[in-house]
């Protein structure tokens, strides 16, 4: 994955990293890496290859398995607006 796929949210403003997931499809994510434990967790992590994994967000002294980003859906204001209808 090239670094520097870099972007803003339409519905909030914040800067987004956009991955391309193992399915070929782009997901916005937000730009701070954040430290996991892919323990089956809550938590969704992208990973730089494009992998989601679910684990528990740790911290740094937490000894992680690895880091990777959030998906900004998870997080934007306006999610809700971007959400495909059934």
């Amino acid at each position: 994955m090239s670094r520097g796929n870099f972007g803003r949210c339409a519905g909030c403003g914040a800067q987004i990293i956009w991955i391309k997931t193992k399915a070929g499809k782009n997901m916005p994510c937000n730009t701070l890496l954040v430290d996991y434990k892919a323990d089956g967790g809550k938590d969704k992590i992208v990973l730089q290859t494009g992998e989601v994994v679910s684990g528990t967000i740790v911290s740094s002294q937490d000894n992680p398995d690895g880091s990777g980003y959030t998906s900004h859906f998870a997080t934007c204001s306006n999610a809700k607006n971007f959400r495909r209808r059934r």
